[in-house]
């Protein structure tokens, strides 16, 4: 009997425990007003506190992002994407904190770029190329598939390989990116990426992803890492602990830009990839705002056609050619382009 009288007592407390905790987050008197749900980068906000109750209110004050705002503040300093605006309000003795999402959209329309192709060169075409990046005026490339993934150096005008790692049979490789000496590679949905030294491939260490469940493209500015998992964000890393420090969204004026993939740093912007869309779009890393977008379509009628041929896939910048090397997954060709305003 007393050991049923203990749970009873114990289920009791429960409920109490649950209706109290209930009642101490019974919804706001308030809620915020904006103009629009989304808005675009120079817009004024607008905001307003909607007080059914006619309470009295001694003090409001507004983030979007934990940032302080004003009411009426232009839209300015901000990444793009899903954003949430909170209001601290004071009335009486208490204090509430409300919010509201809304979305952010680029105010540019991307400028588009028309190539030129000034030199081709033979790629392995078994490679389904993932990652690709020059440093010291070395290429390096990652490829995928499961119990084919590889890290290689190449020589980019003969196609020859020069070093080259087989990744474990349960790997999936895709992209990878250079930073003092160190290669940092990333693996598809195995939340696994790999530090290896970048003249002698031993690997160094590995890590995993934090947020972000999947690993696509990564890059650098030289002083942080910059990371794709399929979707439409960037995932900002610190190379000295790989954690993500946070991320970018990409949109155009018009909406998101999804299935980023292979990236690349090209003069303070990242080129990326889009997942099956044979094109690459230009992103403003300050803000996720897309300023520009490459059709690399006809490339791949320019390749041997074959029954694994894929998608275009990897960009190189070449600092010292000031060119763009692309190629594509089981492509038979490297192409060197240079690209301008159309």
């Amino acid at each position: 009997m007393r050991s049923v009288n203990h749970i009873i007592l114990i289920l009791l407390a429960l409920i109490s425990f649950t209706c109290g905790d209930k009642k101490s987050q019974e919804s706001s008197p308030f809620s915020i007003n904006t103009s629009e749900s989304s808005f675009r980068l120079g817009d004024t906000l607008k905001l307003e506190i909607n007080n059914p109750k006619q309470l009295s209110i001694s003090e409001v004050n507004y983030k979007i992002d934990e940032k302080p705002i004003g009411p009426n503040d232009i839209l300015e300093g901000v990444t793009l994407g899903n954003k949430t605006i909170t209001a601290q309000i004071r009335y009486g003795d208490r204090t509430d904190t409300i919010s509201k999402s809304i979305k952010v959209f680029n105010n540019v329309v991307p400028t588009i770029y028309s190539y030129e192709v000034v030199n081709t060169y033979p790629h392995d075409i078994t490679s389904y190329t993932q990652g690709l990046e020059f440093y010291k005026n070395e290429l390096f490339e990652s490829t995928g598939q499961y119990e084919q993934s590889k890290l290689r150096k190449i020589n980019f005008e003969t196609g020859e390989v020069l070093k080259n790692l087989n990744l474990g049979d349960k790997y999936f490789g895709e992209g990878l990116t250079i930073l003092n000496d160190k290669i940092y590679q990333l693996t598809w949905r195995a939340r696994t990426g790999f530090i290896y030294d970048v003249n002698t491939f031993e690997k160094l260490s590995s890590f995993k992803y934090g947020t972000s469940k999947e690993g696509w493209g990564i890059c650098n500015n030289g002083d942080v890492l910059y990371k794709s998992d399929g979707t439409e964000k960037i995932w900002i890393l610190n190379p000295d602990d790989l954690t993500e420090k946070g991320h970018i969204e990409v949109y155009t004026e018009k909406g998101k830009i999804p299935s980023l993939n292979e990236l690349e740093w090209v003069d303070g912007k990242i080129f990326a990839n889009i997942y099956q869309r044979n094109g690459v779009v230009i992103i403003n890393p300050e803000t996720g705002g897309v300023e520009g977008v490459i059709d690399f379509k006809p490339l791949k009628k320019l390749v041997t056609q074959h029954d694994d041929l894929d998608v275009l896939n990897g960009i190189a910048y070449n600092p010292e050619r000031q060119t763009i090397f692309v190629t594509g997954k089981n492509w038979d060709k490297l192409f060197e382009v240079t690209i301008k305003k159309k």
